[in-house]
């Protein structure tokens, strides 16, 4: 009898690869309460302060796949080690920037360190099961991808409130040294219990890092990214329609000079090649694009028209991650039984649930009735990205595994970006039931394209490639 994939993977190996993957989502997050005394000690306005925000996202979408293009090529135990690395020196030299924009500058080279966590991880767990019975079938080790899921969203739910914890006891320097003792263990755990790479170091590392990193790729992919993101944000406050048809164009010149590269950063090959790739791409975007879209309007309802104050807004949406949580449990075990098609159908039903009830609040709906719906809306959220992440570990071929986990956490920061700008353009007049409403429909739009997508990977497996 063969084993289970996740009996594959030991669990000291993910105890070390989910240490290190914790750390991104919490500093993307710690920030939010550290802005108003960093703003205070550099003199600095919203807009400087903003950037500490978006330059991370913006070296998060790009970092995550371009550290997993090197896991694949220099071994993913040796980018996961200089991952951490980078996080530690970023957090151990961001007390002593001398402005605003070197502090940014370090949030940047922050994101890229902890951007490696994740995709090495998942070259790791994908060559730990091709150590297995079930290489061929490149079985998801569920359990392991759970635990890498809940460290992910609790990481993201706690940071507010550790960082809030670090801000008063020891300012706002707190958020950034905090990162040094963390990536310190997390390299003694990676040192000790993390698979040495099959090859050793080539000769000229440097040297093979700058041949192996797709300049030209890496530049179009940003520009077409941050083009898109750019013209989206910019609809709630008047659209700039010049950038409209620059990210089209640059999507198009990317295309054809990653089809040409001999070490393309954007392998579209690898997405062209029937697997069902971008069709999880796709639906991770779209999920994400739900989820922040309630994560971020439901306070703003809640404290605005509700008039609730934010210690009771943070425990009625308590349950969105705590639920979630649960769900991932419940996931991994769907996914071990009858594999990842079903909970992730079952997950875009839940959510078509959840956001008709959210269209349905009112200005009088009980609180208790709110917390009911905060948890349905948790539901999903579980067994989605759960369902998710299975689907991309049978769909990547193990030798672009760093890559295509990458390409799969910058869906993640697409998703969450779109959610802004489409909170924008709702409650561009205010924050109003109508435009909870407005948001609502939207969502449900988006839910039943989702939900039709997970059924028709379910009766006709064909569409989605090997997933």
């Amino acid at each position: 009898m063969e084993k289970p994939a996740s009996s594959l993977v030991p669990r000291r190996m993910v105890a070390a690869i989910a240490l290190a993957t914790l750390l991104n989502p919490l500093n993307s997050s710690m920030i939010a309460v550290a802005l108003v005394p960093i703003q205070a000690e550099f003199h600095a306005g919203v807009g400087d302060a903003a950037w500490l925000i978006a330059g991370f996202y913006i070296a998060g979408a790009v970092g995550q796949p371009l550290m997993g293009r090197l896991a694949d090529q220099l071994g993913p135990r040796r980018v996961f080690l200089t991952g951490l690395v980078l996080a530690g020196v970023a957090g151990a030299l961001a007390p002593f920037a001398p402005s605003i924009g070197w502090l940014a500058w370090l949030r940047v080279l922050q994101s890229i360190g902890t951007s490696a966590a994740y995709p090495s991880g998942m070259a790791m767990l994908r060559a730990g099961v091709a150590s297995g019975s079930r290489a061929e079938a490149g079985t998801p080790p569920a359990g392991a991808l759970a635990v890498l899921s809940i460290v992910g969203n609790v990481s993201a739910a706690v940071g507010p409130t550790l960082g809030g914890a670090l801000v008063e006891v020891a300012g706002w320097q707190a958020i950034f040294l905090v990162n040094v003792p963390a990536t310190v263990l997390g390299m003694l755990f990676a040192l000790r219990w993390l698979p040495p790479d099959q090859s050793g170091a080539p000769t000229g590392l440097l040297r093979s890092v700058v041949r192996l990193i797709d300049l030209p790729g890496v530049a179009l992919f940003s520009f077409t990214l941050g083009s898109l993101l750019a013209f989206l944000l910019s609809l709630s406050t008047g659209p700039r329609w010049a950038l409209l048809p620059v990210a089209p164009i640059s999507a198009v010149l990317l295309v054809w000079w990653e089809m040409r590269a001999r070490m393309p950063f954007f392998n579209v090959r690898m997405l062209a090649s029937g697997r069902g790739l971008v069709g999880v791409y796709v639906q991770f975007a779209t999920v994400n694009l739900v989820f922040y879209s309630v994560f971020f309007s439901l306070p703003l309802w809640l404290e605005k028209v509700r008039g609730v104050g934010p210690g009771q807004t943070g425990l009625i949406v308590m349950p969105l991650t705590g639920v979630g949580v649960l769900a991932t449990v419940v996931a991994a075990r769907l996914i071990r039984r009858w594999g990842p098609r079903i909970p992730l159908a079952l997950g875009a039903a839940a959510l078509c649930i959840g956001v008709v009830l959210l269209i349905l609040l009112q200005p009088v709906t009980p609180l208790a009735s709110i917390v009911v719906v905060v948890a349905v809306l948790g539901l999903p959220n579980g067994l989605l990205n759960l369902s998710l992440q299975a689907l991309l570990f049978r769909a990547a071929p193990g030798s672009e595994m760093g890559a295509a986990a990458g390409l799969f956490q910058t869906c993640r920061y697409v998703g969450s970006v779109l959610s802004t700008s489409l909170l924008g353009v709702v409650f561009a007049g205010g924050v109003t039931s109508s435009g909870l409403h407005s948001l609502g429909a939207a969502l449900a739009v988006l839910s039943l394209l989702l939900l039709v997508g997970s059924v028709l990977r379910l009766v006709r497996p064909e569409i989605g490639g090997r997933s």
